[in-house]
This record gives structure tokens, C-alpha cells and sequence, in this order.
């Protein structure tokens, strides 16, 4: 190149011209629940279980209004909003629903990357249907889900994943956010950290601890900064701060874990109902396993204890688990160590991982994928 000037990585001058959306429906779960139950609707509704042992799955916009959030105990969600309305989750309604959403996504784009029943990424800069634009084809799709599901659903526009899916949670409920070439980094460096993807709680918190609480933050801070805080992490929250991810979206995203988890109505005390627990929920997890062919080599077993403390202990074995008894005795010696416990076990799940063939999958800097759990509620 003239002027001494290096080339621009191939890898890099494609994500500049990549037109991405990212459509998230709204409080999906209860919006299907108030959509199939007039009677729930402008209604503040949980999906999950009432009992003192339930937890909500899913939760209004209604009852966000009060602080109700998913994952939070039935009971808490109840004693900030004593008119809550709970139903229990329909999860095949909500899978078929997601099916026809995606057949909806797929008129615009040869590449969707669901991450979710709810949430898909679509790469539109081939412009499919010809609409002219990433805009205007957000436009369409969202139009379209209202139109044939009777559900809202949010969308973020821009030339990257990372900021096409802060944009979709913007204006939500049911706006559209688009953030062009140019403005990633003023947009992102608005942000309380807490937004990002990627950085979980636990991160966020050691982060505000050295005084960093939104994107401009992260943006002052240099790499060697960053390197000797976060170790391997510093280059991704660099680009991060300065709106730069170079990731594709992917179809047919690699199955990366599933798993299962039960909460009990009373607490479990014994080592032999801790044990029969397991074994259920091994069964399950595996039956899972083996209708997709998936082998995995480890095993991570997750404990929620009486006070709400949870924890989580994984196993690697040298070998593919090729059948519910090998999954079963990685959880057994998961959890040997962990009994007799001192409290009762409220929750327990197992999760299997690192499929056959995973190591080698092109590593394209992705997030890591969410467990596909099946919830037991």
C-alpha cells in the first residue's frame, strides 16, 4: 500500500460493513400468559411457581413496576407485590411460539444466532428482502411478530453485535433503537457497566470497586491497567469501551451446555433424599442429552442451600459420558464430598458440558452461551 501503510485484516474490514439486528421480545413468558388470558392483561403476572419454594421465571412489565424480577423467590416477589398474579410456565407453548418467530426472522436473514426462546441476533447486510436498509428491515420484523404472534418485541440496529444488543434494551418495551457507524463509542461509554453483556454481577462489583462504573470508565483505563486487573479479559473490555466487537453472527450456534434443576417444596435434609434428587435430575438431563446426541465431559453440579447461598462444583472425566450411569456417578462424586450438609438443600441441578467436537469449534471471541436449562419449577 502506498504511504507505508499496513493492510486492514480481512476479519476487521468485514465487521465494518455488517448490518446487524438484534430483536428481543418483551417480557416474553408473561406477555404469551396476558396475551392467551385476557383477564391477565395491564396485570402484574409472574410464570413460576406461588408455593414458598417457587421462583419466578418471568415477570410483567407490571410487576417490574414493584422490583419483581426472574429468578427472585416466589415468596419475596409476593411480599413486593401483594396483588401478583402467578401462573404456571407453559414451556412447549413458549417453544412453539419461538418457532414461528424464527420462521419470521429467516425471510430477512440466512444468518440468525438465537441466544434464547426470545432473543436471536439476525446479520441482514446481504438485505435479503431488499428493504433497503437494517432500519427498515427491523421495522418489518417487528411489525410481522406483532401481526402473526399478537406480541411485542424490541430491536437494536447497528453494525455490531455487542451494541445491537444493548440498543434492543434501550427503549424497551416495544421500541427500536439504532445505533450507526460512528456512535458505538459515545453510545456504549453512557452505559452503567452493569448493561454490558458478558460482565456478570461478580465482575461488575470488583469493577466499581476500582472506582469503574460505566463504559467511560472502562475507556480511561489503559491496557496494561487493564491486564494486570483482569488478566485475559483486558483486551475484550478495551474493545468493549471503545464499541469494537469483531464476532460473526452464526447460525446453527454449537450446543455449548444443558442442564436441569429442581427446587423443592420442603427443604431436603438427608444424604439419601439429596442422592434420590440427583438421580431425577440426572435422568432428566440425560434423557435431554441423548435425544440430541450430545456427549459431553463435564459435569457441573449446582446446589441452592436454605439461606440462599448457592453454589456450584464441576468435574471433567477423560472420556464422553455415553449414558445416564456415568452421568450420574460424575454428579455422585460431585457431590460426595459436599454431604452431610449442616443446611437443607432447596434447589439442585446438574448441567453437562464440553460436547464432542467443542475444542474444535473456530473460536470467534464469543460470549460464553447460556446453560439450555430445562427449568423444573
Amino acid at each position: 500500500m502506498e504511504g507505508g501503510e499496513d493492510p486492514v485484516p480481512e476479519d476487521i474490514a468485514e465487521a465494518a460493513l455488517r448490518k446487524i439486528i438484534h430483536v428481543d421480545m418483551d417480557a416474553f413468558y408473561a406477555s404469551v400468559e396476558q396475551r392467551d388470558d385476557p383477564t391477565l392483561r395491564g396485570r402484574p403476572v409472574a410464570v413460576g411457581g406461588s408455593s414458598r419454594r417457587g421462583v419466578v421465571a418471568a415477570a410483567s412489565y407490571e410487576a417490574r413496576k414493584f422490583g419483581v424480577r426472574s429468578a427472585m423467590p416466589s415468596i419475596s416477589a409476593k411480599r413486593q407485590c401483594p396483588d401478583l398474579i402467578f401462573v404456571p410456565p407453559r414451556f412447549e407453548v413458549y417453544r412453539d411460539i419461538s418457532h414461528q418467530i424464527r420462521a419470521i426472522f429467516r425471510d430477512y436473514a440466512d444468518e440468525v444466532e438465537p441466544l434464547s426462546l426470545d432473543e436471536a441476533y439476525l446479520d441482514v447486510s446481504r438485505d435479503k428482502a431488499r428493504l433497503g436498509s437494517a432500519t427498515a428491515t427491523a421495522k418489518l420484523i417487528r411489525k410481522r411478530v406483532r401481526e402473526e404472534t399478537g406480541l411485542t418485541a424490541s430491536a437494536g440496529v447497528s453494525y455490531n453485535k455487542f451494541i445491537a444488543k444493548l440498543a434492543s434494551d434501550q427503549n424497551k418495551p416495544d421500541g427500536i433503537t439504532i445505533i450507526p457507524p460512528g456512535k458505538g463509542a459515545a453510545f456504549v461509554q453512557t452505559l452503567s457497566i452493569r448493561r454490558f453483556h458478558g460482565i456478570g454481577p461478580v465482575t461488575a462489583a470488583k469493577m466499581e470497586g476500582l472506582g469503574i462504573f460505566s463504559g467511560a470508565d472502562l475507556a480511561a483505563k489503559d491496557p496494561l491497567w487493564l491486564a494486570e486487573n483482569f488478566g485475559n479479559s483486558a483486551e475484550w473490555l478495551f474493545n468493549l469501551a471503545r464499541g469494537i466487537d469483531h464476532r460473526r453472527v452464526k447460525s446453527n450456534r454449537p450446543l455449548k451446555s444443558l442442564g436441569g434443576e429442581r427446587t423443592f417444596f420442603n427443604d431436603l435434609v438427608s444424604d439419601t433424599e439429596i442422592r434420590e434428587a440427583l438421580a431425577h435430575v440426572c435422568t432428566v438431563v440425560w434423557d435431554r442429552a441423548a435425544k440430541k446426541g450430545a456427549r459431553g465431559r463435564t459435569v457441573t453440579l449446582k446446589l441452592r442451600y436454605a439461606d440462599f447461598r448457592t453454589i456450584t462444583r464441576a468435574k471433567s472425566v477423560p472420556v464422553p459420558i455415553l449414558d445416564g450411569a456415568m452421568l450420574l456417578a460424575a454428579g455422585e462424586a460431585i457431590l460426595g464430598p459436599l454431604l452431610p450438609t449442616e443446611q437443607g438443600i432447596r434447589l439442585l441441578g446438574v448441567t453437562l458440558s464440553k460436547f464432542e467436537g467443542e475444542e474444535e469449534e473456530d473460536a470467534d471471541n464469543d460470549a460464553p452461551a447460556p446453560a439450555d436449562l430445562l427449568s423444573l419449577i
